[in-house]
C-alpha cells in the first residue's frame, strides 16, 4: 500500500476527529436543548461587541454558510435565545443579538462544554496550546 502523505494523513485524521467531537458535543450539549452549532453561535454573539453581529460575520465565525446559519438562527430566535435588530443606520442590515435566555443557556452549556473538553483532553494541556496555535493559523476562530 502506497504511504499517505502525512499533511493528507493530518487532514483526514482532523476531519475524523472533528466528527467524534461534534457527536460527543451534541450528546452533552442536549442537556441544555442546544447542539454544538448552536453553542457556537451564543459563545461568537456573547464575546461579540454590544453581543450582536451580522448574519454574515456570525455565519464567517462559526464556518457555516450564510443560509445555513440563518436555517439555525430561526429555532433560536422562536424560543428567545436571540433577536433579530436593525442597524441603527442601515435598515437593510440586520444584526443578530444574544438575548437574555441564550445568555442564561450559555452560561449552563459553557460549564457542561467545558466539562466535556476537560474530560477529552485530560492530560494533554502542554500540547493543546500548539494544536490550538496551529488551528488558528489554519483558520480557526476561537482565541
Amino acid at each position: 500500500m502506497k504511504t499517505i502523505d502525512p499533511t493528507l494523513k493530518f487532514f483526514l485524521n482532523l476531519t475524523m476527529v472533528q466528527a467524534v467531537m461534534s457527536r460527543r458535543f451534541d450528546a452533552k450539549l442536549c442537556l441544555h436543548s442546544i447542539s454544538l452549532n448552536d453553542f457556537m453561535i451564543l459563545l461568537h454573539l456573547n464575546n461579540a461587541p454590544a453581543q450582536r453581529l451580522r448574519r454574515i460575520d456570525l455565519a464567517e465565525k462559526v464556518g457555516l454558510t450564510a443560509s445555513g446559519v440563518t436555517r439555525l438562527l430561526a429555532p433560536l430566535e422562536k424560543i428567545g435565545m436571540i433577536k433579530s435588530e436593525a442597524a441603527e443606520r442601515d435598515a437593510r442590515v440586520r444584526f443578530v443579538k444574544l438575548a437574555k435566555g441564550g445568555a442564561r443557556i450559555l452560561k449552563d452549556a459553557t460549564a457542561t462544554a467545558e466539562e466535556t473538553a476537560n474530560y477529552i483532553f485530560h492530560g494533554n494541556a502542554r500540547k493543546l496550546e500548539d494544536a490550538t496555535k496551529l488551528l488558528i493559523e489554519l483558520g480557526g476562530s476561537v482565541n
